[in-house]
């Protein structure tokens, strides 16, 4: 599904479908342009495909898990392209630091209070009859040679 047909969306099928809301999707957006203009600075051929498109194409790689062939065929460009857009749009999202979550230490600072709840999923011995000396011993049978 192409950037333009998901504008008529609504908030909620937005999200649903891409995975993140609409003002997420444009800050990325405007990331990324930064990062294109850096990158388009050194010169270079234009991408066949907008950067609104390579941002939905890396959304459908990470909510669905679709291989890269199967996005390739959906834009209708090589896959070999579709693997370096998508790398590309991950390596400029980390660079530019905006979508990190906060680390362990962050998280352990905090003042929110978190609610634990532990399950004991030990393993527990399988209950069968013991093994005995006579039960083992087969009865010898008579008559046979």
């Amino acid at each position: 599904m192409r950037q333009r047909t998901i504008r008529t969306l609504k908030d909620g099928e937005f999200r649903r479908l891409t995975g993140v809301k609409r003002p997420t999707f444009e800050l990325m957006l405007k990331v990324l342009r930064k990062a294109e203009r850096e990158k388009r600075a050194q010169g270079g051929r234009p991408n066949s495909v907008s950067l609104a498109d390579r941002l939905l194409m890396a959304l459908t790689y990470w909510r669905e898990y679709r291989t890269y062939f199967h996005i390739a065929q959906s834009y209708r460009i090589e896959e070999s392209v579709c693997y370096r857009n998508i790398r590309w749009i991950e390596d400029a999202l980390i660079k530019s630091g905006a979508f990190r979550l906060p680390g362990k230490k962050a998280l352990l600072t905090s003042d929110v209070g978190y609610e634990v709840v532990l399950v004991d999923a030990t393993e527990t011995p399988v209950e069968r009859p013991k093994k005995s000396k006579p039960a083992a011993t087969p009865a010898r049978k008579s008559g046979t040679r």
